[in-house]
């Protein structure tokens, strides 16, 4: 079992709360991302849920069982962190199996987990090279390994991919979630890539200055955010924005159209204007067009359309793909 519930907990560093009043329920064997923009709290809420910050009130439970006060290590959970913290003197055996020679197990034991968990995450044939042979990607299965190893009741994973380059990114993004499948262990993810957030979890928490905005599956953020801020913060390229006169048209203060939801036309349309840069990926094109009256707009464009800078164009927006928000951002239900 690793279920993990968080009851009104609070975080002040003086009369600073980082977290003002975080509420959550994370099932067992859920795999949850919360992300959020730098200095929202994210590591925060997930040092706390680890014990390796006190909170100033609240409870968290885990399995129902109120660990609000209890040590880190009678939590039964294994942090993976942005940092491998490998042991450069020791081998890859050694360092997967360190926890374990530290909590008394005999040696047979020992090396029977390290090579179940080596298996796991393919590193069998590099159990008996030092970190400084291994790539970065393999330095952090490691650190997975190490956490592995210890059979805990959830895995907490704090920015685990920030150190390595764009493609090995990728790859280990789709390794730490095919051992979450394999596993079936409660996993908790603290990210600031939206993308990464989409892609693995099965629900992100959006957390703005501590406040847990929204909670829900990656299509229910993408398709219903709550507020303004989710809205912009989930899907990439971010959404477009319209306040003014264009958005009282709708009756609400500010309107937001994603770029995937523009109709594309050299002839007519709803507003015209001018592109500035256009970005050919071959898969899509993205276009940042200046929208006359309204300011620049980004346009997702299939990877065929063969449109350049200073070209005249018109941008439909899907009628039914508008989104709506009051003037304090809340989102709003068209009529």
């Amino acid at each position: 079992m690793g279920s993990i519930q968080l009851q009104h907990v609070n975080k002040s560093f003086g009369a600073h709360a980082v977290i003002p009043d975080a509420s959550l329920e994370i099932k067992d064997g859920e795999f949850v991302v919360f992300v959020g923009p730098s200095g929202c709290g994210k590591s925060t809420l997930l040092r706390l849920i680890a014990g390796l910050e006190d909170t100033t009130s609240g409870q968290i439970l885990l399995d129902g069982q109120d660990m609000t006060a209890a040590a880190p290590a009678k939590r039964q959970l294994a942090m993976v962190f942005q940092s491998y913290a490998l042991y450069p003197h020791m081998t890859v055996a050694q360092n997967i199996g360190f926890p374990l020679k530290m909590a008394g197990m005999d040696k047979a034991t020992i090396d029977a987990k390290v090579r179940e968990a080596a298996s796991v995450l393919n590193l069998t044939s590099y159990l008996d090279r030092r970190p400084r042979n291994l790539s970065g990607g393999q330095r952090q299965r490691v650190a997975i390994g190490r956490a592995i190893v210890r059979e805990p009741k959830a895995f907490l994973f704090d920015e685990p991919l920030s150190n390595l380059d764009a493609a090995l990114r990728v790859n280990m993004r789709l390794e730490i979630s095919e051992l979450h499948q394999q596993l079936k262990t409660t996993m908790v993810y603290v990210t600031h890539d939206q993308v990464e957030a989409m892609t693995m979890a099965d629900r992100i928490v959006v957390l703005n200055a501590g406040n847990v905005e929204q909670f829900g599956t990656p299509m229910e953020l993408y398709r219903t955010p709550a507020n303004r801020f989710v809205a912009g913060f989930i899907g990439s390229p971010k959404m477009n924005f319209v306040d003014g006169a264009e958005a009282q048209k709708y009756g609400v203060a500010s309107i937001g159209v994603r770029p995937e939801h523009f109709a594309v036309s050299t002839t007519s349309g709803t507003w015209k204007g001018t592109v500035g840069v256009a970005e050919h990926l071959g898969s899509d094109t993205f276009l940042h067009v200046n929208v006359d009256g309204l300011g620049l707009m980004t346009v997702r464009a299939e990877g065929e359309k063969q449109l350049h800078h200073g070209d005249v164009v018109w941008l439909t927006p899907d009628p039914s793909r508008i989104y709506r928000f009051d003037k304090d951002g809340r989102s709003v239900k068209a009529n």
